[in-house]
């Protein structure tokens, strides 16, 4: 009991809690300390749907609650359209765009935006389908491209235009090489590439990394193209680089953390370590500590 206690402290730094009423005590706290939010709900990939519109249901309220709280104009909702209907058979895209709507306008209603998440290769033509029905009524939704899948160079070209909000990610998924950059270095040129893309286009990019070396190239090419801060903004994920978070946004950058909560934590903190296993060891010793 003891142990699970140590546990479930540690997971908290990086998955603030369960329910609403804990991801938005996090949010306000970050948002008290001048950094903007994207709420995560870990929903699992739906099987019917009837599971696909309770998680309509649960999206719905965390805006609402957003709203409610006086979050929203800090805080927007990342969302993940498998949770909604999307891998359903024969009527996932149908299923999933209607949901996407009526949870895109709850957004707009609660006076914030949705971000369309990105998952495996397989699913990223479907998503950026969606994407193109929803800017339809709501072009402020905004989309995730994938630095490792080799596609994406595209894709940028494609969304750099104005009033596009692209966040610009490396990838956490394990995918065939035919569609994906194997090796990390390959990955990072790749992410420079497509970032100088969305830096000299029209759009708003969003800049999702940890990298040092990227969040400087980042902050280079906003001047070499003449970008104002707050015409561009970097994300990072909660729990992870809080000294570097506060730097930035010490520094008049506009950051943004991506705070997710749910019962599905301990997968995303296995993706979170896969993607950089220094914070799996940073998370080892921290739990070793608690031990003593």
């Amino acid at each position: 009991m003891l142990l699970s206690r140590q546990v479930e402290g540690l997971v908290s730094r990086y998955v603030p809690g369960n329910d609403v009423a804990e991801v938005l005590a996090a949010a306000r706290a970050l948002v008290d300390g001048g950094l903007a939010v994207s709420v995560d709900w870990l929903g699992e990939p739906c099987t019917d749907e009837e599971a696909a519109e309770a998680a309509v249901r649960r999206y719905v309220e965390l805006l609402e609650a957003l709203h409610t709280a006086g979050l929203a104009r800090n805080a927007e909702v990342s969302l993940k359209l498998a949770s909604i209907g999307q891998g359903l058979p024969d009527v996932g895209a149908k299923v999933s765009l209607e949901n996407a709507r009526r949870i895109v306008h709850a957004a707009r209603a609660a006076g914030t935006a949705v971000t369309l998440d990105m998952e495996d290769h397989t699913t990223t033509d479907q998503t950026l389908e969606t994407l193109r029905e929803l800017r339809k009524d709501y072009p402020e939704t905004g989309a995730v491209l994938q630095a490792a899948l080799r596609r994406t160079e595209g894709d940028a070209r494609a969304l750099a235009f104005e009033g596009s909000r692209v966040r610009l990610c490396k990838g956490a998924f394990r995918e065939p090489v035919a569609q994906a950059y194997p090796d990390r270095h390959e990955v990072d040129k790749s992410f420079v590439r497509c970032l100088k893309i969305l830096m000299a286009g029209q759009g708003y990019p969003m800049v999702a990394t940890h990298d040092p070396r990227l969040i400087r190239i980042a902050s280079a090419l906003a001047t070499r193209y003449g970008r104002a801060q707050g015409s561009y903004e970097f994300q990072m994920l909660y729990g992870f680089g809080a000294d570097e978070q506060r730097r930035l946004a010490g520094n008049g950058e506009k950051v943004r953390v991506y705070v997710p909560y749910g019962e599905q934590k301990y997968g995303y903190l296995l993706r979170r370590f896969a993607e950089r296993p220094s914070n799996l060891t940073s998370f080892v010793r921290s739990a070793l500590r608690s031990l003593r």
